[in-house]
């Protein structure tokens, strides 16, 4: 299948040959009945094909994770939990107490948190590297104890893109995995393998799915990467079992997702029930028309933004201002996808004018719905970072994200300018406010436009200035 189109509603489909279901069915089932003694047998002992219980395997997820497995041209894919879940295993599948994790700074917060309070604790070695752009810099942090390479193919919220194919030039000449989470640029808009990834995360509760309906993540393995000379003495080394056999040996260019999927997802337990397998597949076959018309109107609202006297920045990488704009260019032709930040110049206070003003626009952590929501990380998402980490990533007190929904781009647009409209009328009171102060502390006012600014207000002088 060569168009993106039809293979996100054919790839990797399974006909239903009892009872020739179109759509692939919900096998909503705990465990699998064995015929006989030898077939349990077989299948325990990887001799015979089959499922034997739902938390290692389930028809219905595996038509999921054979489709995303398509999409982005992968090899093989492991259907989780949730996105976290899903870069949670990933990791796992490759590092121990001791190793070294170098990833890009501007990434998702629970990512951050995921690297800094989860593995740190478990004895792994967390780095980030101030500019991504930076390739000498990535050169430069890597140790011999580097197992990982890591970053988002578009930050979030930064909406930064990320350099793949420099990043996987700088991983592969240390013998190091790279790792991108694609969730945000999804396989439709980019292909992480096809500029040097090896291992491609999705949290396919966001995009893939598309609804805000259910959880899901996805690990995908390119093929990319050889296992039988890399520096994992739990792929290439003997392990019990296996009968003293190592990964590789047994499973070939197939090492990694065979140890990650039996000994990580498996044992550690994070597994995605079929329900939830069934609608993120339903979802994924309108994926292009999804993503493709939200790109487009992200595009839109960001240029009425950046035209707005009260926005000092808008971050989205399809504006000629961003400075990731080249890398969009060339890895992102099709859009730069549906999520953007923008920077109020009131700061908090202007931030949350504007939050509680728009009435479109749904409030709440999470991005990729079909309906456009509104965030404020600082106060939110990103609120247990350190300032100075939040400054440096460009979390500040004005910024506000947007993920940009299925609605009519006017519509959205309208519902924006309430916000514009709250926070410009707020800036009235802001001046009568400074004015009371002065009148209050006995200064002379001379500026008779001043004063008469301040009459405007309806409030006495003595209540503007206690707000």
């Amino acid at each position: 299948m060569s168009e993106f189109s039809t293979a996100q509603v054919h790839a990797g489909e399974a006909r239903d040959a009892a009872h020739g279901a179109r759509v692939t069915p919900i096998y909503l089932t705990a465990g699998f009945e064995f015929d006989s003694f030898a077939q349990a047998e077989g299948r325990f002992g990887g001799d015979e094909p089959g499922y034997t219980y739902s938390r290692s395997g389930n028809p219905t997820t595996a038509a999921l994770e054979r489709r995303v497995a398509a999409l982005e041209h992968g090899r093989e894919a492991i259907a989780v939990g949730s996105g976290q879940a899903a870069l949670t295993v990933a990791v796992l599948g490759l590092v121990q107490a001791g190793d070294h994790i170098l990833s890009a700074q501007s990434v998702y917060s629970g990512t951050r948190g995921l690297f800094e309070n989860g593995l740190r604790r478990l004895g792994v070695e967390i780095e980030f590297v101030d500019d991504p752009t930076d390739l000498a810099e990535w050169r430069r942090r890597i140790r011999p104890t580097t197992r990982v390479l890591f970053g988002e193919s578009i930050a979030n919220p930064g909406t930064e893109i990320l350099d793949i194919a420099g990043v996987a030039a700088v991983a592969h000449e240390n013998g190091i995995p790279f790792i991108v989470d694609n969730t945000l640029a999804t396989p439709y808009l980019l292909r992480p393998g096809d500029h040097g990834a090896d291992i491609v995360v999705h949290s396919a509760s966001k995009y893939l799915g598309g609804h805000g309906s259910t959880l899901g993540g996805l690990v995908v393995d390119q093929g990319s990467y050889d296992w039988a000379t890399s520096p994992f003495a739990h792929l290439t080394g003997p392990d019990d079992w296996l009968d003293g056999a190592s990964y590789v040996a047994t499973h070939g260019a197939a090492a990694y997702t065979a140890f990650t999927r039996s000994v990580i997802a498996s044992l550690f337990g994070p597994v995605l029930s079929p329900l939830n397998a069934f609608l993120i597949q339903q979802g994924i076959e309108t994926l292009s028309l999804r993503v493709q018309r939200q790109s487009d109107t992200a595009l839109a609202v960001a240029r009425w933004l950046e035209a707005q006297p009260e926005v000092i920045g808008v971050e989205y990488a399809g504006l000629p201002s961003h400075p990731s704009h080249p890398l969009a260019q060339r890895y992102l032709p099709r859009g730069q996808g549906a999520v953007l930040g923008f920077t109020l110049a009131g700061g908090a206070a202007a931030a949350e004018r504007f939050y509680d003003a728009v009435e479109l626009f749904s409030r709440m952590t999470h991005i990729g719905d079909v309906r456009s929501l509104i965030l404020h990380p600082a106060s939110t998402t990103h609120a247990h970072l350190p300032r100075k980490v939040r400054d440096g990533i460009g979390i500040g007190p004005g910024l506000l994200r947007l993920s940009i929904g299925l609605e009519d781009a006017d519509d959205l647009i309208a519902d924006l300018a309430r916000g514009i409209a709250a926070v410009a009328a707020a800036d009235v009171v802001v001046e009568d406010a400074a004015v009371a102060d002065a009148v209050v502390e006995g200064a002379a006012v001379e500026d008779a436009a001043v004063v008469a600014t301040a009459e405007l207000t309806s409030a006495p002088l003595s209540a503007v200035a206690g707000r």
